[in-house]
C-alpha cells in the first residue's frame, strides 16, 4: 500500500488503520508525565512549609515581645476616671480589676495636695514578686486637678 501525503484528508484515507489512529491519540492528548508532577509537587511542598516555618517564627518573636507585666498608667487610668481624690495612702492587687491576668503583681498608691488650688501629686507603684525574675518595681507620678476634692495638707494651712 502506498500512503500519499498530497493534501490531509487523502493521507488519511490511503494510510494503514493503526497509522491514522496513532496520529489522532497523539494530537488529542497531552499531559505531564509522572517525574514532572513529582518535580511540581516536591517544589510546592518545599515552598509551602518554608512560608509555615517563616510565620512560626514571626509569631514566636512577637510573642517574647509582648509586655505581660502591669503597667503602672493602668493604675492612673482607673483612677482618672474618679471626680475626687483623698489625701492617703492605699495598696493592692489586681485582682478586683484584672481577674486573674496579674497573679504576682500587687500596686501602692500615695495621693498627696502639692498645692492649695486642689492639685494632687499621685505616686503609683507596682511590685512583682516573680520566680523568674525576681522582685522588681515600677514607679509613676501623675499630676491631677480635682477641684471637688476635700482639702488636703496643703489647703489645711491656709
Amino acid at each position: 500500500m502506498k500512503i500519499r501525503f498530497d493534501t490531509a484528508r487523502q493521507s488519511r484515507i490511503d494510510a494503514p488503520p493503526a497509522l491514522i489512529q496513532f496520529r489522532s491519540c497523539r494530537r488529542g492528548l497531552s499531559a505531564f508525565s509522572l517525574l514532572e508532577v513529582l518535580v511540581a509537587c516536591t517544589i510546592f511542598f518545599m515552598v509551602a512549609f518554608a512560608v509555615l516555618e517563616l510565620v512560626t517564627r514571626s509569631l514566636a518573636a512577637v510573642r517574647s515581645l509582648q509586655q505581660r507585666e502591669p503597667d503602672p498608667g493602668v493604675l492612673a487610668a482607673v483612677l482618672s476616671l474618679t471626680n475626687q481624690l483623698v489625701e492617703g495612702s492605699e495598696s493592692g492587687d489586681f485582682e478586683d480589676t484584672y481577674p486573674g491576668l496579674y497573679r504576682d503583681y500587687t500596686w501602692s498608691r500615695d495621693v498627696i495636695e502639692v498645692s492649695s488650688n486642689s492639685l494632687f501629686r499621685v505616686d503609683f507603684a507596682v511590685y512583682s514578686n516573680t520566680r523568674k525574675k525576681g522582685p522588681t518595681e515600677s514607679r509613676m507620678s501623675v499630676l491631677m486637678y480635682r477641684p471637688g476634692s476635700p482639702p488636703g495638707s496643703a489647703t489645711k494651712g491656709r
